[in-house]
């Protein structure tokens, strides 16, 4: 039995920052951890289309793990997928936005999302939305970096505290939530 984290953009890249972020929980675990690149989706999640258009390959790939899975992560901030992939596994399905946003909200009073892009926003505030929480949400700020802008270290680092400082000081943020995981990489 595994743990698959499956990331739904092709970006090997960002499956191997997922891959090297998770390292630390191997040795805890009682089943092997496993980060999957999803080949077909597209380099990085970045519009609703792009949420919507790996939903199918993602189900396919994963109803071929099914038998050897012990859970499911989705691995990208939009959770593309999340129900369709709870209806089709008997497995027990994250998804890291869901778990964050959560997370987040026993941590603090107002969580705060650093977002890849602006078109990002309305897409996480829909979902905040849809979860019931928007009261709690501090606000949503962007990068300005595609996700394989997020490649280059030094100068997503430095937008993530110019971002992260924005939403603790001027949006009031007490948790200050990474919204995509290739900020990992």
């Amino acid at each position: 039995m595994t743990i698959y984290i499956i990331n739904p953009n092709s970006s090997q890249n960002v499956t191997d920052g997922i891959d090297r972020a998770v390292d630390p929980m191997r040795s805890d675990s009682p089943v092997p951890i496993a980060a999957r690149t999803l080949a077909e989706g597209p380099a990085g999640i970045e519009s609703q289309a792009h949420v919507d258009g790996v939903v199918a390959p993602l189900l396919t790939h994963c109803a071929a793990l099914e038998k050897d899975a012990s859970a499911f992560v989705v691995a990208c901030y939009s959770d593309p997928g999340l129900a369709a992939l709870r209806e089709q596994s008997d497995r027990p399905v994250l998804g890291i936005a869901e778990a964050s946003i959560l997370t987040a909200m026993t941590l603090g009073q107002r969580f705060g999302i650093i977002s890849i892009l602006s078109k990002s926003i309305p897409r996480h505030m829909r979902y905040v939305g849809a979860m019931g929480v928007m009261d709690r949400m501090a606000g949503d700020q962007p990068l300005r970096l595609g996700v394989q802008e997020l490649a280059d270290e030094p100068r997503t680092f430095a937008r993530l505290q110019a971002v992260g400082t924005s939403l603790r000081d001027s949006a009031m943020a007490d948790v200050v939530i990474l919204g995509c995981a290739g900020m990992t990489a």
